[in-house]
Parts: structure tokens; C-alpha cells; sequence
């Protein structure tokens, strides 16, 4: 079953036919009274959705987790469940689901046993816990490891009984902080499909932490890119990656070229920009206002077509630094207007390309595939 993508961006309010299941009100948060990690947070989560905290390290994401769990207290501001005001309420009481990236299994207990932990101070009956157990290992594709202890399970194994824990006793809501960055690439990959998978059959609500851009856009209906204790950005994934709304965003999400100028016109939504060498490029419009705006142009290599024999609405030209062979592509590495780790994705279809370090060529792109931004160094 296919994820449902919200196709949302920018604010990071839904739109008021969402009923919200988490949200965050004018929430701040410092551990020093001076600083704040967390600025004036406002996000609202319906019920069933999968948002992805994602940021560098000391953008506020962890921290915002923290406040939603009830392990760190929120400064300024407050935070509901289902309606509910959730501040003064303890963690334990909360009702929610977590997964760490640590897997915090019990050592002692078999798997069946740190399975059932949640389901007996819950006050479930035996019987009940069995099944419930049964169950959630057949989900995981675990059923023939309730009797081992956790140090005979593989990293892969582990993080999936993790993740059973978080939701054997049928949470509406399950937070997980970086569970996967313990796991190495392949197994990572394979989990994030799992834990997606899981997620559209559950439908549960579930609130994810990473500084993995490519798990954030694997997995989520929505992602929100933190900087600096703010969202620059809320929105799918796909919005995300073809429409930043910010430099900050461009570059952190996916591979991104860069090139600075000045704004010399602006006309329909097209902004005509004099590059650092002098060079004319249009761009579409984003976040700059006025002629004579600095601006830094967003452009995805794999929409950068090398030795264009179509028209196209910019060609300029560049001199290749470095060719690559990745098998299903060529990384080349140009210099372009000055920017010398200028890169172009060039699909391997097969066909010989003359191509050569230090060789000057033409490049192309569309107006719409390049973004003009607010200014970055």
C-alpha cells in the first residue's frame, strides 16, 4: 500500500479541516534561560500521519521529541495530545510509544518477556499477553525468536523487537529518536521500509527523529527541517526536494549546485540574474523581492543536461574537473561561473561520450528547475 503524501508546504500549520492529533503551541524551550534551542514551535500532527523531525545536529529536532515524551519540560508554550494539554502530565502516563536508537532492551529478559513488560504494568492478563506478544513478533517477521535473550539477536533483529515494544500495547502514538543510525547501510535501508510498512498497516500516528535526509524522505508523509531551533520548512517529501523554500533547505535536502549573482530583472515569476563571472542566467522566483537582491541559485544535478543539443532556456559553459563512473551514471565535477565543485549527474545509457578532465563544454538547464534564493556564502 502506498504512503499517503499530504503535499503541504511552507507553514507549519495544517489547514483547519485536519484535526489535529499532536500539537505544538508557541512552544520554547532553554536549558539556560538565555538560549533557546526550541523558538516559538507551532506544528500540528493529525492522527495516522508519519512526520519526520529532521536537521543537523542542535537544531532543536531532538529536543522538540523530548518535550512530546514528557523527559524534558517545555519553557514557554504548550503541547496537547488528542485535544489534551500534555505539560504537567508524566512521561509514563502519556501513553506513547518510544523507540532509541540504543534499542534499551532488558538483557536479563527474553524477547518474549521485554515484549510482555509494557502489556504487565498495564495490568493485562496473561492470556492476553501471549497473544499480544504472538502477534506483534508475526508483524515483525519474528516469530521463532521469543525465547532468545537480546545479546543472541543481530542489529537488524534487535531494532525490530525494538520497535514490537513501542507498539505491542497499541499506542495512538509512537516517537523514535535516530532508531536506525546503530544499523549499517543495508540493513538500515531494509528497516526503514519495514517500519513505513508497518505504519501504513497500523495507522499509527508516529513522530520520527533523524539527520538522515534520505530516511526522511523514504519514510514520511511530511517532514519538518529544523535549523536553528525553527522549521524552515514543512511539507512532503517531494515538495521538499523540487520546491525549497529557503537556501538552508536547498542544501540540506539531496545534492544541490549553488551559484551566487545579483537579481537584474524580475518578470513573471522569472528573475534575470548577472553571475559572480558576468554570465546571464534566469531562474525561477522563490524568496528574493527586488532587483538588485543578492541571490543563490538552487540547481539539482541530475537536471543539468551536459553538451545540450536541445534548446534550452540556459546554456553557459563550464570546464570539467573530474569525471566519476557510478555505474548507472557519471559524476562530473565542473567549474562553473567560479564555483569549482559544480556537479552534473549524467545518465549511463550506453552511449560513448566525449568527455575529458580539463575539457571545456556547454551545460543547460530550465528556467523552473533553477531556484533563486535568498543569498548564502
Amino acid at each position: 500500500m502506498a504512503a499517503k503524501k499530504s503535499g503541504k508546504g511552507g507553514s507549519a500549520k495544517n489547514s483547519a479541516t485536519d484535526k489535529s492529533y499532536v500539537r505544538f503551541e508557541n512552544v520554547q524551550k532553554s536549558y539556560d534561560g538565555e538560549v533557546l534551542v526550541v523558538k516559538d514551535l507551532n506544528l500540528d500532527i493529525p492522527k495516522g500521519e508519519f512526520v519526520t523531525m529532521l536537521g543537523p545536529s542542535g537544531s532543536g529536532k531532538t529536543t522538540c521529541l523530548m518535550m512530546l515524551a514528557g523527559f524534558e519540560p517545555a519553557t514557554h508554550g504548550e503541547i496537547f495530545l488528542n485535544d489534551s494539554p500534555i505539560n504537567m502530565v508524566p512521561p509514563h502516563k502519556r501513553g506513547i510509544g518510544m523507540v532509541f536508537q540504543n534499542y534499551a532492551l532488558f538483557p536479563h529478559m527474553t524477547i518474549a518477556e521485554n515484549l510482555a513488560f509494557p502489556l504487565q504494568v498495564r495490568g493485562m492478563s496473561k492470556p492476553d499477553q501471549e497473544e499480544r506478544v504472538k502477534r506483534i513478533l508475526d508483524m515483525v517477521e519474528l516469530p521463532l525468536m521469543a525465547g532468545r535473550r537480546p545479546a543472541q539477536l543481530s542489529g537488524g533483529q534487535a531494532q525490530r523487537v525494538a520497535v514490537a515494544r513501542a507498539l505491542v500495547f497499541e499506542p495512538d502514538l509512537v516517537l523514535m529518536d535516530e532508531p536506525l543510525g546503530a544499523l549499517d547501510k543495508q540493513l538500515r535501508e531494509q528497516m526503514q521500509y519495514e517500519i513505513k510498512h508497518i505504519h501504513e498497516s497500523l495507522g499509527v500516528t508516529v513522530v520520527y527523529v533523524t539527520h538522515d535526509q534520505t530516511e526522511a524522505l523514504t519514510m514520511s508523509d511530511r517532514v519538518a527541517v529544523f535549523n536553528d531551533g525553527v522549521i524552515q520548512q514543512l511539507s512532503s517529501p517531494e515538495s521538499l526536494y523540487e520546491d525549497p523554500k529557503n537556501s538552508f533547505v536547498a542544501q540540506f535536502i539531496g545534492e544541490n549546485n549553488k551559484l551566487n549573482g545579483v537579481v537584474k530583472g524580475i518578470s513573471k515569476g522569472i528573475c534575470t540574474v548577472k553571475l559572480a563571472n558576468g554570465t546571464i542566467v534566469k531562474a525561477d522566483q522563490v524568496n528574493v523581492d527586488n532587483v538588485g537582491d543578492g541571490t543563490t541559485l538552487s540547481i539539482r544535478p541530475e537536471r543539468i543536461e551536459l553538451q545540450p543539443k536541445d534548446k534550452m532556456d540556459n546554456i553557459i559553459e563550464g570546464r570539467i574537473e573530474e569525471l566519476i563512473y557510478l555505474g548507472d551514471h557519471i559524476r562530473v565535477r565542473m567549474n562553473v561561473a567560479g564555483n569549482d565543485e559544480f556537479i552534473v549527474k549524467v545518465r549511463n545509457r550506453g552511449q560513448k561520450r566525449n568527455l575529458s578532465e580539463g575539457q571545456k563544454t556547454k551545460i543547460g538547464w530550465a528556467n523552473t528547475d533553477c531556484k533563486a534564493l535568498d543569498l548564502v556564502a
